[in-house]
């Protein structure tokens, strides 16, 4: 009602100011109303991703579309295998002598 009364022009009615201050209240109600919204979606989003840092995802859970890499044994026998040769060649080849 007070910004109402301050934004009065002479010859307005008090039907109009009351108007004015109804418009004014709806404005304010609206803005709040938009405002609780925004901190929701907010807090979900928050609560989302705190959710994702400690929660662990099933790997039947997963998202479509998510590329999850798992590397295979093999090619870490194959390497180990390959080191192990080498160093018995030398060995009896007897080039560590």
């Amino acid at each position: 009602m007070k910004i109402a009364r301050g934004t009065q022009r002479p010859g307005q009615t008090k039907e109009q100011t009351k108007l004015i201050t109804q418009g004014i209240q709806k404005g304010i109600d609206q803005y709040k109303k938009q405002q609780k919204a925004k901190a929701r979606e907010l807090d979900r989003q928050r609560n989302k991703q705190s959710k994702g840092k400690t929660d662990h995802v099933d790997p039947d859970t997963q998202q479509p579309g998510a590329v999850h890499y798992k590397q295979h044994w093999l090619p870490w026998l194959l390497l180990v295998i390959s080191w192990l040769a080498f160093v018995l060649y030398l060995v009896i080849s007897g080039a560590l002598n």
